[in-house]
């Protein structure tokens, strides 16, 4: 049989000489050779495929192949469906904005930054607002020191045109990470 998946291979695509095989059910038969092997997966009518093919010696399995590939598709499937994806939310704020409307904006990256997302807080300069640079970077601040503790600086504030833009993810979401990864 050929080489069906890139990086799996099976029955004759097998390069090492000698094998650890692993029946049907998952127990240890031992060390043999990739003919003895060959011979013992033929004889069940089923197909040698090598699981782990950086060990020493590489692992093989004996098994129906096409059952083996159909539960591995539908593991990574629900593997994949299972990952949330980080989406960067956007706020897009003006120079001028009221203390009440800016409560209300940051209620929302609030709301953003509780789901797990990353958010871009943009602050934009309209007409001659550009000759007082520093309201924005005031404004940037402020809201920064508002979240405190619970909030991370991905991107500090930086001008960009008449846009002055940061990145903020919450901080509950980096210590899960960290945690997962002790």
């Amino acid at each position: 049989m050929l080489n069906i998946s890139n990086r799996t291979r099976l029955n004759q695509a097998i390069q090492a000489s000698q094998l650890r095989v692993i029946d049907e059910s998952g127990a240890q038969l031992g060390v043999f050779s990739k003919q003895e092997a060959l011979r013992m997966a033929d004889d069940q009518g089923l197909d040698l495929v090598e699981i782990s093919p950086n060990a020493n010696p590489p692992v093989a399995k004996i098994v129906d192949w096409g059952k083996f590939n159909y539960q591995r598709t539908k593991q990574q499937q629900k593997n994949k469906r299972n990952t949330k994806a980080v989406d960067l939310k956007q706020m897009r704020l003006g120079l001028k904005i009221s203390d009440h409307d800016l409560g209300v904006k940051m209620r929302k990256v609030t709301g953003f930054l509780d789901d797990g997302h990353k958010v871009k807080i943009a602050v934009f300069y309209r007409g001659r607002e550009m000759a007082h640079k520093d309201l924005g970077f005031k404004l940037a601040e402020k809201i920064i020191t508002d979240f405190g503790d619970t909030v991370i600086v991905e991107q500090a504030p930086q001008l960009a045109g008449k846009q002055l833009s940061f990145v903020l993810r919450s901080n509950q979401h980096a210590k899960a990470k960290d945690t997962q990864r002790d």
